[in-house]
């Protein structure tokens, strides 16, 4: 075919196909319109998955007359007016494309007052053009109102999911900038059932409790206490971090609640998702993932937000900087404010006096929780293991002691091999790991594929300990091993690592020898302990830097408050 000019509707269609991807897209830039604007309320109404119906409503500052029907002209925009602005954009919109692209595949009627009109006007539009406008009733603020999206684009139509489906990835738009901006109040109904109604209050912690749910809410470490912020003229200054994550307590089997923002701007990002998951290394189990609601604040000239048609990933100047930041963050909240787990008692005392409610939902009413009566997991500094009296051992597996807070139940082998991780740690960060020579040398015989890791990895066991030597053919001699397994399974162990595939990273591998040696040497569950190793395994205990789970992530305690206690005896 020939070069030619495109036709304006096509234009219009293929732009479209890029702001507008489903229902959720289109209420995404419209609630970041109402942001933009400054609204402190913003309300968002849809039916039928939101191919019938979206509308949102705020009270922002409002559309002026004269400039109701340029904003639907595409590249109109009020949020940059040079390319200067370019490189420091602080608004979440900036290309003047959502208004026009959602015109073009749906019908548009708009109504907004703005504070210098003395009377609302109203626009409508049908296929992309205006077919009415007027004057008409309004509060100051913006309403849109968006019905029959997508339908002169039926073949992107068939392709949408449920509407269950779109509502649920509606309710996620609304509920990230819930996060985002909890000094706002978001109210969203779907088919007129309130879904999610936030108090606007300026607190994390209530949207959280809006979104998530109570015991969510209980059990989030607070990030960025005391971190400086940045600064105009200070742009080598490390970004500044804020928000929540969760304790080790509480986890997902997904990475979907993993909510990132810059500058307040929701965006996916592989990178942070990569920050947070490894400041967790070693307090998850293995595919279990926390819950992290983090803002990165930091100048806009280290961030460049005009890399995707929808916006919402970004590339950083100093990825490295940015990803050290977050991580440092997150794992010394992790270190300084992880509780022990524990049987939950406000959340019990709390849910069973209000209004029954389910996370990502609320009732009708206004009331919300304040989090002034929420007691936040860092009641408890996991570095301020209390010192606890033996009581006793239970079903041969768990240690029962007392502590000034409660009862501690004790998981004696998690706990042993948090202890031996640590010392493994410790000993060989200043290569002084002890070794124990065998009496009589053993033979080790290994298949191809283990041959291969060994040889591949070799130095890095003899640091372990190891005395590996050759003899014949895929045979060695097993002259010496690490301390804690003589008289144990090494041999055991020493597959286990040689099972490992080859093209692991050998930060992880090296790490994977320190917990293999520390699992295999540590007490078994239903080894019966004499109370003096039973004590001497809690002393060691409340020295180590994280206490709570065993290098697996697995808890190695739960905790039974005196309140809890109090109140199960009805003494309270």
């Amino acid at each position: 075919m020939p070069i030619k000019l495109l036709d304006p509707e096509v234009v219009a269609r293929i732009a479209a196909g890029e702001v507008v991807e489903r229902p959720a897209s289109v209420v995404k830039e419209l609630v970041e319109n109402s942001l933009d604007a400054g609204a402190s309320q913003i309300a968002v109404e849809v039916r039928g998955g939101g191919v019938n119906l979206i509308r949102v409503t705020d009270n922002g500052s409002g559309i002026p007359a004269a400039e109701l029907e340029l904003a639907f002209q595409r590249y109109a925009t009020s949020k940059i007016a040079g390319i200067d602005d370019l490189e420091t954009i602080a608004s979440l919109g900036f290309r003047g494309e959502a208004l026009p692209s959602i015109a073009a595949v749906a019908q548009v009627e708009m109504a907004s007052c703005s504070g210098g009109d003395s009377s609302g006007n109203y626009l409508h539009l049908r296929e992309g053009a205006v077919s009415n406008r007027g004057k008409q009733g309004h509060p100051q603020g913006t309403t849109v109102t968006v019905l029959n999206l997508l339908h002169n684009v039926p073949a992107r139509l068939k392709f949408l999911k449920s509407p269950a489906t779109e509502n649920s990835h509606i309710a996620n738009v609304v509920s990230q900038y819930a996060l985002a901006f909890p000094e706002v109040k978001f109210t969203l109904s779907a088919d007129e059932r309130m879904v999610l109604r936030t108090p606007g209050s300026g607190q994390l912690i209530d949207s959280i409790i809006e979104v998530y749910g109570l015991n969510v809410a209980q059990n989030m470490l607070e990030l960025g206490r005391g971190d400086r912020v940045w600064e105009s003229g200070s742009a080598t200054l490390s970004p500044r971090i804020t928000g929540m994550v969760s304790s080790p307590a509480v986890s997902r089997s997904n990475r979907d609640y993993l909510s990132f923002f810059i500058n307040r701007r929701w965006i996916s990002s592989r990178l942070l998702s990569w920050a947070v998951e490894e400041a967790y290394h070693g307090l998850l189990m293995t595919g279990k993932h926390p819950l992290a609601i983090i803002n990165i604040t930091l100048s806009p000239r280290e961030v460049d937000v005009n890399v995707h048609p929808t916006k919402t990933e970004v590339k950083f100047q100093n990825e490295r900087l940015v990803f050290s930041s977050v991580q440092k963050a997150v794992r010394r909240a992790l270190l300084e404010l992880a509780p022990v787990p524990r049987i939950e008692e406000v959340a019990i005392a709390y849910e069973s006096q209000a209004v029954s409610r389910q996370p990502r939902s609320v009732s009708s009413g206004t009331s919300h929780h304040p989090a002034s009566l929420i007691p936040l997991a860092q009641s408890t500094p996991a570095f301020a293991l209390p010192a606890l009296r033996l009581l006793g051992q239970l079903a041969t597996t768990y240690i029962i002691a007392e502590g000034s807070d409660g009862l501690y139940l004790i998981d004696q082998h998690a706990a042993h091999e948090r202890i031996l991780f640590e010392q493994i740690k410790s000993q060989r960060a200043k290569q002084a790991i002890e070794v124990q020579g065998l009496l009589v040398p053993a033979t080790l015989e290994i298949n191809p594929q283990q041959d291969a890791v060994l040889k591949s990895h070799y130095e890095n066991l003899v640091e372990f300990g190891f005395s590996i030597e050759p003899f014949g053919e895929r045979s060695y001699l097993v002259r010496a091993v690490p301390v804690w397994l003589h008289q144990q399974d090494w041999a055991g162990a020493l597959r286990e690592l040689l099972d490992l595939p080859l093209g692991r990273n050998e930060g992880d591998w090296l790490e994977k020898v320190g917990i293999t040696i520390a699992c295999h040497s540590a007490v078994r569950a239903g080894q019966a302990l004499t109370d003096d190793e039973m004590r001497e395994l809690l002393r060691q205990l409340e020295l180590v830097a994280l206490p709570n789970t065993c290098p697996h992530g697995r808890p190695t305690m739960i905790h039974l408050s005196s309140g809890q206690l109090e109140r199960e005896f009805g003494r309270s």
